[in-house]
């Protein structure tokens, strides 16, 4: 039987201004991890986000446009989902679900590259990332999710909140918008180690975390703090060990592939 584990990976990391990360802060390069992850269970493999497109990989510029003039890739072909995943001596086939905390350009490696996968996202992520406002729509690559012949499989904000992937406790979606109006975040309990947040981008950093300041890109300010209220407060009553969504410093105290959580 598959042991349930989680495996954190990263594809690369992503160049751009602080003040991109950081709202109000300076113009300086800001370098960020870019990481997506793994879950191993007896009901199937699940793979959260993916990370940086294959595309992206080969020809940045290309692929993202104009988008690359502002968030540049720095990553090799080796080092995007499906690579390092066969490297790492998992099976493409053996993923079951690929979810989606959000559709924007460095979460969306995973999409549309597992034959056998259902993929999970919000509706209202998936809507808006078609018809998105002119301040965000540069976060969007229509190409990695526009994809014919996938098995979508949409929640439904609220009415979904807390939503258990496989009814056992191990894998549970939150609504978390702000940063992008269907966006969701994962707390992923494991047998030994426990309750694990994915924050996603609710929170890029742990200085966003903690409320000493505003991300550099999102949807709606107010969304994010409450968003960020309501993962704090899950956090502390399950005694979750948390992770940020690209915060250099904090990503490196985690165990990374071929280590893992069990």
């Amino acid at each position: 039987m598959t042991e349930i584990r989680l495996y954190m990976f990263q594809t690369g990391h992503i160049r751009q201004k602080e003040v991109d990360i950081k709202l109000g802060r300076g113009q300086g390069e800001f370098i960020t991890p870019i990481p997506w992850y793994l879950i191993t269970h007896p009901k199937g493999n699940v793979v959260i986000d993916g990370g940086i497109a294959l595309e992206a990989a080969q020809d940045p510029k290309g692929h993202w446009g104009t988008t690359a003039d502002v968030y540049y890739p720095l990553l090799t072909e080796e080092e995007t989902c499906i690579n390092q995943m066969v490297k790492a001596g998992f099976k493409v086939e053996d993923v079951k679900y690929v979810l989606h905390s959000h559709l924007h350009l460095d979460h969306t490696g995973a999409t549309g590259r597992f034959p056998n996968a259902t993929y999970i996202v919000q509706r209202s992520e998936y809507e808006y990332a078609f018809n998105a406002d002119w301040f965000s729509a540069g976060g969007y690559i229509r190409k990695d999710f526009d994809k014919p012949g996938l098995d979508w499989f949409f929640l439904e904000g609220d009415k979904t909140d807390g939503f258990d992937l496989y009814d056992d406790g191990v894998i549970k979606l939150y609504t978390s918008p702000g940063h992008s109006p269907g966006h969701q975040s994962f707390l992923i309990t494991l047998p030994e180690s426990g309750p694990i947040m994915l924050v996603i981008d609710a929170a890029y950093t742990l200085d966003h975390w903690n409320e000493k300041c505003l991300p550099g890109f999102m949807t709606s300010a107010v969304e994010t703090v409450r968003s960020v209220k309501k993962l704090r407060m899950l956090a502390k009553q399950t005694d979750a060990i948390v992770v940020t969504g690209h915060d250099l410093e904090g990503w490196k105290q985690f165990k990374k592939v071929p280590d893992f959580y069990a």
